[in-house]
């Protein structure tokens, strides 16, 4: 079954505990969205947040680092009781097996993301050393995109490139997540799928992460 992660980024943070305490009845992971407007065009939220959202959370969280230099935080990200962090191969390139290395010496799951434009198979270096790997199904920076179909290809041929070497990493998804298209992501392989609009727009956000997971 699919697992949905809801991304607090399209949370209302008017009434950010309500919507916390949501995920951690409804969802599967807490998914935080990290952005330093440079390596994406935007600037989300930082610690400040995540120590809040830390002293409420019972479901497992997920840092998303879309930074220029996501190893300065993998210690804070630790301290925070974060279990799942994810860099941007488009940020670490050759220094992406020693980024994993350490944040698995801080007892994290590692995990790699990559944008649409970069070649899939620039992650599969990685298989048997990452956690898991995020494919963007949108350019990371902003919520509520829509989302690019090729991505399922490049979810499939991952899927098969772990299968073939007999390695175990879960596959996250991350853009344009809704009712429209979680059967198909979850066809292509996909275990984790991060979802905004889709949840904390809807009249009922439980029922939509419901949905979203097939149950």
């Amino acid at each position: 079954m699919l697992q949905i992660a809801p991304s607090i980024l399209a949370a209302d943070f008017l009434r950010l505990e309500k919507d916390i305490q949501l995920v951690n009845r409804c969802g599967d992971v807490i998914h935080l969205d990290v952005m330093d407007g440079t390596l994406v065009p935007n600037i989300s939220f930082g610690f400040s947040v995540i120590d809040h959202v830390a002293r409420i959370a019972t479901a497992p969280m997920d840092a998303h680092l879309m930074v220029v230099h996501p190893e300065r935080w993998f210690e804070k990200i630790a301290k925070d009781g974060v279990q799942m962090c994810s860099f941007h191969y488009e940020a670490a390139r050759r220094n992406t097996s020693r980024f994993i290395a350490r944040l698995h010496e801080l007892g994290l799951k590692a995990g790699v993301a990559i944008n649409p434009d970069v070649p899939v198979e620039k992650l599969f270096p990685y298989i048997g050393k990452a956690d898991y790997f995020l494919v963007m199904s949108v350019f990371a920076g902003f919520g509520g995109q829509k989302f690019i179909y090729e991505s399922l290809d490049r979810v499939a041929k991952l899927r098969a490139e772990i299968g073939k070497r007999g390695a175990k990493a879960i596959i996250e998804i991350d853009g344009g997540i809704n009712l429209g298209n979680a059967r198909a992501v979850e066809e292509a392989g996909v275990d984790l799928a991060v979802a905004g609009s889709s949840v904390f727009g809807a009249e009922d956000p439980a029922a939509a992460i419901s949905a979203l997971r097939g149950a």
